[in-house]
């Protein structure tokens, strides 16, 4: 009789991740079965979907997204009867956690044991979280390697699987090949500056990056800027700072901007340092060895609510995991365009800081790449024996 597996992921993100746990798992046995909600990855790999991914993402804005919160529930009520009908020897929720939880608790109470993979920033701003987390899940996958100590501590097992991106980014990148694969012209120096993917993100921090270029160049005007923009939308908003900005700046200070249609693996990789909001990004250009300095702004109401909920000194991964300031954080005030293009002219011309930042980076990357899909699927096998 094949084994079952449920399975949910509601992202991209996820979708990739379940993809990779469910071709490790088919090593070891073939004739699982995964069922749940997947991607195209994840079907790929044999997942049978019972509803269309992105059906858990809310879409839109205002009384759109809330025309479309009964659905979700609808759904995801529908998904726990059926494996309530028809129970799996685990679920595994990846990552979605505000779906996945409310679901996870229903199943462990019907008798269902429950993986999560991807445990939730509750280190940095949830604590409170954990105790619903408890009664939803058997055990936490983390990516991360302060994360397992923290659930066991509150009595729920957890296993640190290593971060994906720690195997797929070799440990000594090819900076040349970057630059060679985006043609770049030669530059004594060459910054990549990643607003985000988000359209407000972009907002903020738009004229922050253009006008921090405008003075790096006047001491470095050779300098050239890599801008990775992954939709029309974030590209129009940047291209429409950058422009007015320009007709207002004496023609010698121009700065040298090259935007591109995603590619911000390559822009970092290709760069000498990134500027770039917090995020998945900072691991990603930690994990290249690229020096950074990481900027946020927002609204000034939502930024005393997040000052207010705080756990930690640091909001950038990389700082996190060191528990040190590796590289600078400019955030809310701080994020200004003197500070920035201060700090990093200073950051370049500093071999000392480079060293450190590199060889805090390389240690980093080490520690994180684990054979994170096999490390994954040996927890899960557990409880198919």
């Amino acid at each position: 009789m094949a084994l079952t597996v449920g399975i949910v992921a509601g992202e991209a993100s996820g979708d990739l991740l379940g993809s990779r746990l469910i071709r490790a798992l088919k090593k070891h046995r073939p004739d699982i079965e995964f069922v749940g909600i997947a991607g195209p990855k994840m079907m790929s790999e044999g997942a049978k979907s019972l509803y269309p991914m992105d059906r858990l993402s809310l879409h839109g804005y205002g009384f759109d997204v809330l025309k479309q919160i009964p659905n979700l529930f609808k759904m995801r009520r529908q998904l726990g009867d059926f494996f309530i009908a028809n129970p799996p020897q685990v679920f595994i929720g990846i990552d979605a956690p505000d779906f996945n939880f409310s679901l996870e608790k229903r199943l462990r109470k019907n008798g269902i044991c429950t993986v999560h993979y991807v445990s939730p920033s509750i280190w940095a701003w949830r604590k409170g979280r954990i105790a619903k987390i408890k009664r939803a899940v058997h055990h936490m996958l983390t990516l991360f390697p302060f994360e397992p100590a923290i659930y066991e501590a509150a009595g729920v097992k957890a296993t640190f699987v290593g971060h994906p991106l720690a195997d797929e980014i070799p440990l000594h990148p090819d900076v040349q090949e970057a630059r060679d694969l985006l043609k770049l012209p030669k530059a004594p120096l060459v910054i990549a500056m990643l607003p985000g993917s988000r359209v407000g993100e972009v907002k903020q921090l738009a004229e922050l990056y253009v006008e921090a270029a405008k003075r790096i160049s006047m001491v470095q005007p050779e300098a050239l800027f890599l801008v990775p923009l992954i939709t029309r939308e974030t590209r129009n908003i940047f291209e429409k700072v950058l422009y007015a900005s320009i007709n207002q700046a004496d023609e010698k200070h121009h700065p040298s901007f090259k935007i591109l249609f995603g590619h911000a693996h390559m822009a970092m990789q290709a760069s000498d340092l990134v500027v770039v909001a917090s995020g998945t990004a900072t691991l990603e250009a930690a994990l290249l060895k690229r020096p950074m300095v990481i900027t946020y702004r927002m609204p000034w109401f939502s930024w005393q609510i997040l000052k207010h909920l705080n756990y930690l000194p640091y909001v950038g991964l990389p700082n996190i995991l060191a528990q040190r300031f590796v590289v600078p954080e400019l955030l809310q005030g701080d994020a200004n365009p003197k500070k920035l293009a201060d700090t990093i002219l200073n950051m370049v011309n500093d071999k000392a800081i480079l060293d450190d930042i590199r060889g805090e980076f390389t240690n980093m990357h080490e520690l994180l790449r684990q054979n994170n899909e096999e490390k994954a699927a040996q927890a899960v096998l557990a409880y198919l024996k």
